[in-house]
């Protein structure tokens, strides 16, 4: 930082890491002097919720067509096609811990850690017109599949063991900073027993694989007398996560912990920095809880479950691929066996999990109570 921009006299008394953080922002976000914007309000702010409070707040989308094919079916948003700009810039991931393989590393300004596989960036062309879940498939709509004879009868576990410090769970959830409180039987519910919550009704399903979503998308189909439905692919998803936008998250730098459920201690951790305006609710919320819509309508597409794609994670590049179009995407997406492509972070995950460019991989066989899923729909 020193000798490319400038000192600001604003900032004395503002953690280093803090003032080059807010500075290098400003300068390659908002393409502005620093010295336009007025920082006296936002002395003892983290530089975080200072970027958030100077972001511009991303352009309000049309309304976009929302219908759902039946009573116990997923609610869909339909999609305009479009294009956009897949993967992350390298300066985009913000942790200063992480791992390679076990091994834990510490990232310096000197060498800073960039995932490899998440770029480089490139244009995809959006060519399939197709509705997404607005939500995460619940467990009403799979217990629907269930007493149908579908989903090959499996009824996932309910318990859903918490992530995080206890005591920082109970603080939490009733932490009068945030908008969302649960109810008073959630809270007593949860405080009295904070290792493990029940979930059902409107959580969004959890516990269940990628070959169990695949079950749940064959019941949907034979249900509606269809072949329309399916899982998204990795690009399919990246574009509805981003709903036009081009910033870190939809939402701008960061969302709140009203925006995203997410872990604010495992978020400190990664960061070493203590973030006390985040929080760590330490479980699933119901799909319509939080103000978790993207411009889109769509929800939680950060946080809450880390949703699993029909995407293949390819053995042969340690890179995103560069395929251009959603079609493209989509009949590499074929194979008999494969590791899949998960998005979305969880409530166990720090943020930068939760961004719409991170991606990991999973077995196609493997349950956690941390995954969950939603659908699309194309619309030919």
């Amino acid at each position: 930082m020193a000798g490319k921009f400038p000192a600001d006299p604003r900032l004395a008394g503002w953690p280093m890491l803090w003032q080059e953080e807010v500075t290098l922002w400003m300068y390659n976000t908002l393409h502005q002097p620093l010295e336009i914007v007025d920082l006296r309000k936002h002395q003892g702010v983290s530089a975080a919720a200072l970027m958030l409070s100077l972001c511009p707040t991303p352009n309000v989308a049309e309304p976009l067509d929302v219908f759902r094919d039946c009573d116990v079916c997923p609610e869909m948003v339909e999609l305009p096609l479009g294009e956009f700009t897949m993967g992350a810039p390298d300066d985009e991931f913000r942790e200063i811990v992480h791992y390679t393989g076990l091994k834990l590393n510490i990232a310096t300004k000197e060498d800073p850690y960039i995932p490899k596989n998440e770029g480089p960036q490139h244009k995809v062309v959006v060519d399939i017109p197709i509705a997404i879940g607005r939500n995460e498939v619940t467990f009403d709509e799979w217990m629907a599949c269930v007493e149908d004879n579908g989903c090959n009868g499996y009824k996932p576990d309910p318990m859903v063991g918490m992530a995080g410090n206890p005591e920082l769970i109970r603080q939490s959830i009733v932490d009068p900073r945030f908008k969302r409180i649960p109810s008073e039987i959630e809270i007593e519910k949860i405080i009295d027993s904070p290792e493990y919550l029940r979930t059902a009704g409107r959580y969004p399903v959890n516990g269940v694989s990628y070959l169990d979503a695949v079950e749940y998308v064959s019941w949907l189909n034979k249900k509606l007398d269809s072949y329309a439905y399916r899982l998204p692919t990795e690009a399919e998803w990246e574009y509805a996560a981003r709903a036009g936008t081009n910033t870190r998250f939809p939402q701008g730098f960061e969302p709140t912990s009203d925006q995203e459920n997410i872990s604010g201690s495992e978020t400190s951790n990664m960061l070493q920095t203590p973030r006390p305006d985040l929080r760590t609710l330490g479980h699933p919320v119901p799909v319509d809880e939080l103000d978790a819509d993207n411009p889109w309508g769509i929800r939680h597409m950060a946080g809450n479950l880390a949703e699993v794609t029909l995407s293949c994670y390819p053995e042969d590049t340690e890179y995103l691929p560069q395929w251009s179009t959603t079609e493209e995407w989509l009949e590499k997406s074929f194979s008999e066996r494969c590791l899949r492509v998960l998005k979305g972070g969880s409530y166990a995950n720090s943020m930068s999990r939760a961004r719409p460019t991170s991606r990991w991989r999973v077995e196609e066989d493997t349950r956690l109570d941390r995954y969950g899923f939603r659908v699309v729909k194309v619309m030919k």
